[in-house]
Formats: structure tokens, C-alpha cells, sequence
């Protein structure tokens, strides 16, 4: 084993120099370092007008390579860096920004404007979705910069841009910052204060708080379910809605025309109860859908050294679950119309698929099985 180990080692070094200098990695560079060789990475935009030629493998690496179990790295598996040309870079920016987690988060601000009875404009409504998907964009890069280490050893997020080299941290960097600076800027410019604040708020709970509590605590879970259930109270106050009661707006309940036969009163609609509902339906709709995701990932969380509470115990996370199913009933039939947001027609209408979900959250809860936990994260999805 000493001998095949220590044949290895040396075929490697002699392998590594050439393979560095004839190739277009980053690990080395013949040039000087500049300030645009970080950020552009190779250093230049354009795709060279002719492909380099492909590195033979020698045969003593093809013999290792052979010679090791199916899955294992060799250093036959080599792959030069591509540049980065505008589209690939592109693509990039996109991956830091976790796209598709932006666009639901987006969404979800603009259901605070659709469900506020205030008045919006079209420039309003498009500045709104534009701040928050610069701010959700920052937040997630400056996550990805400090989970370059642990995403390496998870399969789920080995392929990301930061773990695969395919930019600097400098220039992921100085993406996180532009769009940092640029979301709030349009967010306090083109909308309001408020709702710019949430925006820094937002990136400073999920960069800081949850990224640092993810390898410390389980308790970065209810701080990413607080991050998840501000977009909508920015899609609230982008219409000009208060978040905080006061005297000049207190808060109203909308009771049952069976149980009152008080008039509305238009002065009413801007009502901080209101808000609290959307907080509130968001936070703990989350639970009982990532805990279920949590729950078959939970092999890749604690091979990365994150303290998840399915890896500590794979049974109050399943709990977890249960509690905010059963609590999503009285929220969405009776705090959502009682504040006002909708009739109470929903109340009855949400009650069958929040039954649903309670069943399926049972049965993961007695089981705590994997396709218990399958089931549960499906129909979070459907609901």
C-alpha cells in the first residue's frame, strides 16, 4: 500500500507542473497578478480562437486510474477551467443568485403587493421586484463565499461556481457588493425607507445570522424561516402599508357578517394585522417543508458539519413539522380573514389542503421514515 501510495505521489508531481502551464487553470498562472486577472479569473473575455490540445494521459495515470475503486478522484479526471465570455459569465451570476430561490422569493414579496388593498403603480411594483432580487442575489453570494469549504463536501453543492473555481472569491465579492448597494439604493429611491430597510435586513439575517448559526446551532433554522417571511412584508410596505400598530393605525378584526354587524370602514384596509398574517403564513409554512427536505439530506448536512436538527435528532425535527402543520390551521382560517386579507370563504377553502398536510406530517412524525419525509415535502410543495 506504501509503495502504490508513495508511486502516486511521484507520478502527480511530475504530472502537475505541465499540466498546469499547457492548460487554462487558475491554480497556476505564468503572468504577474493583477486586480482584472482576479476579478475576470483568466483574465481575459474571449474564447481563444483555437482550442488547446488535449493532454494525453499517460499510461502509468491510465494504470492508477484503472487500478482505483469506480467514483474515486484521479488525476486522470482532470478538466481545464473554461473562460469566462459574457454568456458564461451570465450564467454564473445566476448560479451565486441561486435563480430559482430568487424568483420565489421575489414572488412572495409580490404577493405582499397583490393581497394589499392599497393602491400600487406599475414603476413601484417593478422597482420592488427588482431591489429584491438584487438584495436576495447579495445574500446569496455572500453566503456561497462562506460556505466554499463545506459546500465542497456535500454532492447536492460541490458544483456550485465558488467550489468548482469557475470565479474568484474577489469577484464574487464585488458581485455580492454591487448588488448589495444597488437593491436598497433603488429600494429607498423608487419605493421607501421601509421597505429598503427590510432589503438590508434581509441579506444581514441570511449572510450573517443563519450562514455563521448553520455550523454552530440548530436554532438557524426559525432565523431562516424569519428571513423567508420578510418579502412579503416588503411587497406590503412598497404599497405603503405599516407593519407596527399605532395610534394613527391601530388594529382591526374583521369578524364574521353573522357575528357582527358593525360597517367596514374603508380607513380600515391598512391594517397591521394584516401584515402580521403574511409574516406569520410564511414562517411557519416553512418548517414542515424544509424539515422534510432537511430530513433526506440529513447524511450531506453531517458530513459538512452543519447542525441541523435532523442530524441531531431526526425525531423533534419531525416534530418540528407537525407542530407548525397543525399551526398553519388557525392561521389561514382565522387570523388571515380575521385581519382582513381575504373573506372568510377562507377559512373553509384552505382548510382541506392544510388537512392534507397535517396528515402528511403525521405520518412522518410516527415513522420519521424516508418516504414518510418524501410525502411531506411533496404535498409543501402542492400547498
Amino acid at each position: 500500500m506504501y509503495t502504490v501510495c508513495r508511486y502516486v505521489c511521484q507520478s502527480c508531481l511530475r504530472t502537475a507542473a505541465p499540466l498546469a502551464r499547457r492548460s487554462h487553470s487558475t491554480l497556476v498562472s505564468p503572468k504577474s497578478l493583477t486586480f482584472s486577472s482576479f476579478f475576470f479569473h483568466n483574465g481575459y473575455w474571449n474564447t481563444p480562437s483555437k482550442a488547446p490540445t488535449p493532454l494525453p494521459v499517460p499510461s502509468n495515470r491510465r494504470r492508477i486510474a484503472q487500478a482505483l475503486p469506480v467514483g474515486s478522484a484521479s488525476i486522470a479526471n482532470y478538466k481545464p477551467t473554461e473562460s469566462l465570455t459574457p454568456r458564461r459569465l451570465l450564467k454564473v451570476y445566476a448560479q451565486l443568485s441561486k435563480s430559482r430561490l430568487t424568483t420565489l422569493v421575489v414572488l412572495t414579496a409580490m404577493s405582499g403587493v397583490a393581497l394589499s388593498p392599497l393602491p400600487a403603480t406599475v414603476p413601484v411594483l417593478l422597482a420592488t421586484a427588482l431591489g429584491t432580487t438584487l438584495c436576495s442575489a447579495s445574500a446569496n453570494t455572500l453566503n456561497q463565499i462562506q460556505e466554499v469549504p463545506l459546500d465542497a463536501q456535500m454532492t447536492r453543492t460541490r458544483n456550485r461556481p465558488l467550489v468548482r473555481r469557475a470565479i474568484s472569491p474577489v469577484h464574487a465579492a464585488g458581485f455580492a457588493l454591487v448588488t448589495g448597494v444597488a437593491g436598497p439604493a433603488i429600494l429607498w429611491t423608487m419605493v421607501n425607507p421601509v421597505t429598503a430597510i427590510l432589503g438590508v435586513a434581509n441579506i444581514a439575517l441570511y449572510a450573517g445570522a443563519y450562514t455563521y448559526l448553520k455550523r454552530t446551532s440548530i436554532v438557524n433554522t426559525w432565523v431562516g424561516a424569519v428571513v423567508g417571511a420578510i418579502p412579503p412584508l416588503m411587497g406590503w410596505t412598497a404599497c405603503g402599508g405599516h407593519l407596527l400598530p399605532s395610534s394613527s393605525y391601530p388594529i382591526h378584526t374583521f369578524l364574521p357578517s353573522f357575528l357582527s354587524d358593525v360597517p367596514i370602514d374603508l380607513a380600515w384596509i391598512d391594517n397591521p394585522l394584516a401584515a402580521f398574517a403574511l409574516f406569520m403564513l410564511l414562517y411557519s409554512w416553512q418548517f414542515p417543508h424544509f424539515n422534510a427536505l432537511s430530513h433526506l439530506l440529513r447524511g450531506s448536512y453531517a458530513q459538512a458539519g452543519y447542525h441541523m436538527l435532523s442530524t441531531l435528532s431526526p425525531s423533534k425535527n419531525a416534530l418540528v413539522s407537525l407542530r407548525h402543520s397543525l399551526l398553519l390551521i388557525p392561521i389561514c382560517s382565522v387570523l388571515v380573514p380575521l385581519s382582513g386579507l381575504t373573506t372568510w370563504a377562507f377559512a373553509l377553502t384552505s382548510l382541506v389542503p392544510n388537512v392534507v398536510c397535517t396528515q402528511a406530517a403525521w405520518t412522518f412524525w410516527r415513522s420519521t421514515g424516508e418516504k414518510e419525509a418524501r410525502n411531506r415535502a411533496w404535498t409543501g410543495c402542492r400547498g
